[in-house]
């Protein structure tokens, strides 16, 4: 995963903090479930992956027990922001 730019608005949220909260589980040890870095993952759980590939989206989705749309899900732009490019 790459990390996004710092003025990269997107509007894709990842709600991985609350999955992991729900389900008693560390991003540790969702680590080691799904071979991919804690370093990454916290990329993808604070909003600031760019890219994410779909093996590690189902494997995130596998080792929670949820769908893609429980995980991803798409914020709303305030009114004064600007649309995407």
């Amino acid at each position: 995963m790459v990390p996004a730019e710092p003025d990269d608005g997107h509007d894709v949220h990842c709600r991985l903090d609350e999955l992991l909260d729900a389900r008693g589980m560390t991003l540790t040890r969702l680590s080691e479930l799904v071979g991919v870095t804690v370093v990454n993952l916290s990329i993808l759980k604070n909003d600031r992956a760019r890219a994410i590939r779909f093996s590690t989206l189902q494997a995130i989705c596998e080792a929670l027990d949820c769908e893609i749309g429980d995980l991803l899900v798409r914020r709303r732009r305030r009114a004064d922001a600007p649309p995407p490019p």
